[in-house]
């Protein structure tokens, strides 16, 4: 596969989730399929993968890349739809399912507008059939962009940027990547350049994520898990911002309360030293486990 994406938190990841020979494991967010690889090394020739993406692109890859082997079926769908899934294939209670929050390289490459070190036009989907992120900036209204940018973000100045945004759409369609993180720049000041990221980090964060309704899709994800997983079913689930891992934590923790699993990380399992020289993208990474009873 082109742009080979490396998958963070692996050993980690294998340990928790502790593969056998012969179980049915999904993995939400196959992406690259290093994950699923390690996975598929696990449950041997009887065992058998469904792996799934959002990103068509990415799905298209996944499908073509683990073509040869019988064990494993590619699906572009989300993580959100995966009990209709489930039940559509008919395939059994899953005993492994993964899903990794993170986006990949390639997404970054992609052209669709995730970055703002190049000029790209304004979309941050993952898939074709959501709204792009200039169709969000260009109708909704000010109030309702500044909490998105606060919410997913956690930028103190949501009101600032969001009036900026106003203002320059009033003037022209906010189209590009370019046009977004110069806005947000200004809107911020020189002072804000100091920090450690760029000043448009966050709110490129949120607009992403409200875009691609991350939060609402792991919600749907987590509530379900109990419905669909076998006994002793194992989960791991890798966030990389505080949002996430906040949802997985409190989801996790209630269904321990409630006797229906046992936790496998009482704290989140970050990535080693070594792993963060290797890889960086890997240095926010946090994985949480549970086993359902």
């Amino acid at each position: 596969m082109e742009a080979q994406h490396e998958p963070v938190l692996l050993q980690e990841v294998i340990k928790l989730l502790s593969p056998q020979k012969g179980d049915f494991a999904v993995d939400c967010t196959v992406n690259g399929g290093g994950h699923a690889t390690a996975i598929l090394e696990k449950i041997g020739e009887t065992g058998r993968l469904l792996g799934l993406d959002w990103d068509s692109a990415l799905a298209a890859r996944a499908k073509k890349h683990f073509a040869a082997d019988g064990r494993v079926m590619i699906k572009n769908a989300n993580y959100a739809s995966l009990p209709k899934i489930l039940s559509s294939g008919n395939f059994p209670a899953p005993n492994i399912v993964l899903a990794d929050l993170g986006f990949s390289s390639a997404q970054l490459e992609s052209g669709r507008g995730f970055s703002f070190q190049k000029d790209e036009p304004l979309l941050m989907t993952y898939n074709k059939s959501e709204s792009s992120a200039a169709e969000l900036l260009n109708s909704l209204p000010e109030d309702e962009i500044a909490d998105i940018i606060f919410r997913y973000g956690g930028e103190r100045k949501s009101r600032r940027i969001a009036r900026s945004i106003i203002e320059a759409r009033r003037k022209e369609r906010i189209m590009t990547t370019a046009q977004l993180a110069e806005i947000v720049a200004k809107s911020l000041g020189r002072g804000y350049e100091r920090g450690r990221i760029h000043p448009a980090t966050r709110t490129f964060q949120a607009i992403r994520i409200a875009v691609n309704k991350e939060m609402q899709n792991l919600e749907t994800l987590l509530a379900e898990l109990p419905n669909i997983m076998a006994s002793n079913g194992r989960v791991a689930i890798i966030t990389f911002h505080s949002l996430e891992d906040a949802l997985v934590k409190k989801a996790f923790r209630q269904f321990a309360k409630d006797g229906r699993a046992e936790l496998l990380t009482k704290k989140p399992i970050g990535p080693s030293r070594e792993e963060v020289m290797r890889n960086p993208r890997s240095r926010s990474a946090k994985v949480r486990g549970i086993c359902f009873f």
